[in-house]
């Protein structure tokens, strides 16, 4: 199974919005999204809500590659999006790692950038750890 398929089949919103994986381990967590008319608002800017899901999804997998032992998953309980610039063009590559992982929760910066490796949006996400 592909990193993708598996990351499709955990996470089944990623496929709907068609994101790919190329790294997930606990330090870091890769996803990308093309750009696509399809996933544009006005005028030819990737949606801000498909960044933030990318972003989510990332900062998701990231937490839950850093559980404590003994939790089940990870719930994020609040997310906090910074746009920078708009991404018009080849794709949206999230970046996501751990700023700090503890016992009843795991806080995640992910990284938005476009093709040309600038930044687009930074999010920082709070994970309750579920038991």
């Amino acid at each position: 199974m592909t990193l993708t398929a598996e990351m499709h089949a955990a996470m089944p919103f990623t496929a709907v919005l068609g994101a790919t994986a190329l790294v997930a381990t606990a330090e870091e967590v890769r996803l990308r999204l093309d750009w696509a008319p399809g996933r544009c608002t006005a005028g030819p800017l990737l949606h801000g809500g498909a960044l933030m899901a990318l972003a989510d999804s990332a900062g998701g997998w990231c937490g839950f590659l850093n559980l404590p032992d003994g939790a089940t998953g990870t719930a994020t309980t609040s997310s906090t999006t910074h746009f920078l610039r708009p991404v018009t063009e080849g794709y949206a590559e999230a970046v996501a790692t751990v700023l700090q992982a503890g016992r009843t929760a795991i806080v995640v910066v992910v990284d938005v950038v476009d093709a040309r490796g600038r930044l687009a949006c930074r999010v920082t996400q709070s994970q309750a750890v579920l038991r």
